[in-house]
């Protein structure tokens, strides 16, 4: 029988000495993942319930005289993220918009789906040794990897899960961990070089708090995701982006990402380039396309994701062209 346990407080979660592990011990927030490795692996570890923590599922705003901007409790649902941030973090709320199913966004939050584990079938099968699994190959390389990465930048080459990381990492979003430290978004994650792991957290450590900058007055923004069926499936290809406009239409500050291509989220900056100072037209659209692209190295069976991301990106900056403002 799996034992649980429901803590009020940082102080009561296990410790970890240096050069240790926590073995056989994970953390449950809302457990959409989990249940589902659980499920599949058939194993019985000790579960740590951190719905209990103070401020886990609260939304605050930062003081104006501390820079600003909002915390997030890792807790906090996707869903309620959805409907409470489309005013003021449009990117965001938009990525949660188009998650999972109703269902799903009910229950998962904003800390789970950062550190979520990979979705690759042969990290999920019981059976099969692999990197991320503690194995020291990865067998879609050599194996199926029709959902793999463009970007084969990692010895593992299916991508990372997270769609709100990739929203995230438009605003420069930081997060707080409970050993004290405060990490942006792409050092949460890393480049997923090594290819064992889908986050740096440190091991023991739990993700307590995501926070975002001050919103932007006039902020618009887009989301796309191309799947294989018409709902409820993980993204082929994704992207996100947010634009601020002044009075003359051209673009003063914006933010580009993609997902489902890589190790981790990509953010665009090359492309976001292009973007800035521009009015957003044809012209402008096909030339963030195209950028968005470079250094695509896709597999044997993911070049289709190569067009796909240009047509994901340019699906994107249509809508915001067409919505004006």
């Amino acid at each position: 029988m799996t034992d649980i346990t429901f803590v009020t407080s940082l102080d009561e979660l296990p410790r970890v000495p240096d050069g240790a592990t926590v073995e056989d011990t994970v953390f449950r927030a809302g457990g959409t993942d989990l249940q589902e490795r659980l499920r599949t692996s058939n194993a019985q570890p000790r579960i740590i319930d951190l719905t209990g923590l103070p401020g886990f599922a609260d939304v605050s705003d930062v003081p104006e005289a501390e820079g600003g901007g909002l915390v997030i409790g890792a807790g906090v649902t996707v869903a309620r993220l959805a409907r409470e941030l489309s005013g003021s973090y449009p990117a965001l709320a938009l990525t949660c918009a188009g998650l999972a199913t109703p269902q799903v966004r009910a229950v998962a939050t904003i800390g789970g789906n950062l550190l979520q584990h990979t979705r690759c079938w042969y990290y999920r099968h019981p059976e099969t040794s692999c990197l991320k699994a503690g194995g020291t190959t990865c067998p879609a390389r050599d194996g199926r990897h029709l959902y793999g990465v463009a970007f084969d930048t990692s010895p593992c080459v299916h991508p990372h899960p997270s769609s709100l990381a990739m929203a995230l990492l438009t605003y420069d979003a930081t997060v707080t961990v409970s050993g004290g430290a405060h990490l942006g978004v792409e050092e949460l994650l890393g480049d997923g070089s090594d290819g064992t792991r889908d986050h740096r957290l440190p091991e023991g450590e739990v993700l307590t708090t995501v926070v975002l900058p001050p919103a932007l007055a006039g902020e618009r923004a887009a989301y796309f995701r191309a799947i294989s069926r018409f709902e409820a499936e993980w993204p082929l290809v994704e992207a996100v982006c947010r634009v601020r406009r002044g009075e003359d239409g051209r673009v003063q500050e914006c933010g580009l990402a993609i997902g489902g291509v890589a190790p981790v989220p990509l953010r665009l900056r090359a492309a976001e380039d292009i973007l800035t100072g521009s009015l957003l037209d044809e012209t402008t659209i096909a030339a963030v396309s195209e950028a968005a692209t470079a250094g695509a190295d896709p597999l044997p069976e993911t070049g289709y994701k190569v067009d796909l991301i240009a047509a994901t990106v340019r699906e994107v900056l249509e809508r915001l062209a067409a919505e004006g403002g």
